[in-house]
């Protein structure tokens, strides 16, 4: 029996679909919720309070509402970011089920998801914007918009 090498493996095209879209599907779902429920009444995980000091914490940059509300991709994916990510997700690695699974993450807190306004990201990223966000009750809008 030979072992997997994830380092030896080939990208298969159908795996990456695959991927994606279980993201979609993810993405859609948590829209639907805030559709329904004002984000700051949600509770995303049993760990949210802790998620949400270790990530301001980690990246007091995002102590700013409006930086938290509307960032680039740029922002989280530079090099000094990706760094500083790789410490803060390894935290969640034992506690966070599929804490480094891919997952979309709004961009801009007062859009849907959308083409222009969604970067990809590892689900405990999701998880430290949009309980932050919810916190702030950046996402509330969603639900009044009915």
């Amino acid at each position: 029996m030979s072992t997997f090498n994830a380092n030896e493996a080939e990208n298969l095209e159908d795996i990456e679909k695959q991927f994606a879209v279980v993201a979609v599907e993810q993405a859609e779902t948590y829209w639907n919720l805030l559709t329904k429920v004002p984000g700051s009444r949600l509770r995303l995980t049993r760990y949210d309070d802790e998620i949400y000091n270790t990530f301001m914490e980690h990246f007091p940059e995002f102590r700013d509402v409006e930086k938290l509300k509307k960032f680039s991709e740029q922002d989280i994916k530079n090099k000094t970011a990706k760094d500083r990510w790789r410490k803060f997700c390894a935290l969640y690695e034992k506690t966070i089920e599929d804490y480094n699974f891919g997952t979309l993450l709004r961009t801009d807190s007062t859009q849907e998801y959308g083409q222009f306004s969604t970067c990809f990201v590892v689900r405990i990223q999701f998880y430290a914007f949009e309980i932050a966000r919810n916190k702030h009750g950046l996402n509330d809008w969603a639900a009044a918009k009915k």
